[in-house]
């Protein structure tokens, strides 16, 4: 158990490091402490937190910076979120305010105004959706036996396949096939539209001689429909904070941030609330340097999604906690008043 006294260093070390990112001594720390202690004594409670890990030296004479220990004591145990002032907040209204034609747009905008708040890579995952129905089907011929299945969902989001027709298929068995799929899954909750082709088997073998692909194609299009997608806003500015690094780690860390896919794995979306990792706790040894805040979001209808951002280990985590506390909010409101529109 730390004393008082050590808490009280402990905080302020992290404060100044994350404020001026430079080492702290004993004389500066004693004009800042709330309370009257001599350098002498708050050498020696440094020299105690550096025992236990807490804060570490960067060379022999310098002074204190946090530690990955320090740093996750502080976020669990000392810190609170900065209260967001009212013109940062306006400032968030007004960068959402456009009229939005996919729910893709509101994520990929927000990943966007995040990075831009706090000059950090910023991660938006889109919920799964849940309760989104089939609104619309179509499927265009390419020529040479191919043919475009596109899928419009209940959110305004449209996806597309190619499909090899079996040889031999004429226009109007093609025609069929649509007005078939048209009638018996269209209208219909995404989940039950596979079950409902797969039960539709006998009538789509008159007109189709393999229809378990045509089903598979269909399948794959509503998956990516329904899952999880990812948006990154700013995602040069990781390398801002990669001073130190060789040129084969700028590399590996610049092909990270270069795919949306592998930058959004870092992402836990199964914590609920508000969850911090530190450096070792993140699943790359690229990011040791870095800390990930992330933000859960769920309308209640449509599914539970994340928004993050990545940036320095000293990044000040109450002002950036209190931010995406209610950037999330808004952004919750706005998926809200683009549902309601359906």
């Amino acid at each position: 158990m730390l004393t008082e006294r050590q808490l009280l260093i402990l905080e302020a070390v992290i404060r100044n490091y994350t404020e001026a990112g430079q080492p702290i001594g004993s004389k500066t720390l004693q004009q800042q402490l709330p309370v009257h202690v001599s350098s002498a004594t708050i050498r020696n409670e440094m020299a105690v937190l550096e025992q236990q890990g807490y804060i570490a030296k960067e060379h022999s004479s310098s002074g204190r910076i946090p530690s990955l220990k320090g740093y996750r004591y502080y976020v669990d145990n000392l810190m609170k979120p900065s209260k967001l002032d009212r013109n940062a907040l306006h400032d968030i209204r007004n960068s959402f305010g456009n009229e939005f034609q996919k729910i893709d747009e509101i994520l990929a905008t927000s990943a966007k105004i995040l990075s831009d708040l706090t000059s950090y890579t910023a991660i938006s995952l889109k919920p799964e959706a849940k309760d989104l129905h089939l609104e619309g089907f179509r499927l265009v011929e390419l020529g040479n036996q191919q043919v475009m299945v596109i899928l419009v969902t209940s959110d305004g989001t449209v996806e597309s396949q190619t499909f090899t027709m079996p040889s031999g298929i004429s226009g109007s068995e093609l025609e069929a096939v649509i007005r078939l799929i048209n009638d018996k899954v269209v209208g219909l909750p995404l989940r039950q539209v596979i079950v409902r082709l797969n039960e539709c088997l006998p009538l789509l073998n008159r007109y189709l001689h393999q229809p378990a692909g045509f089903i598979d194609v269909f399948g794959n299009i509503l998956n990516r429909a329904v899952k999880e997608q990812v948006y990154v806003g700013g995602k040069m500015n990781l390398l801002d904070f990669s001073k130190d690094a060789s040129l084969e780690q700028i590399k590996s860390l610049y092909s990270l941030v270069d795919h949306a896919q592998g930058i959004g794995s870092l992402v836990d979306s199964s914590k609920d609330g508000i969850s911090v990792k530190l450096g070792d706790e993140l699943p790359s040894i690229l990011l040791q340097n870095y800390s990930l805040i992330s933000a859960t979001f769920d309308d209640g209808n449509h599914g539970q999604g994340t928004i993050a951002i990545l940036g320095p280990t000293n990044m000040p985590y109450s002002k950036m906690i209190g931010l995406i506390t209610v950037f999330r909010d808004e952004l919750t409101k706005r998926i809200n008043d683009y549902y309601q529109k359906f």
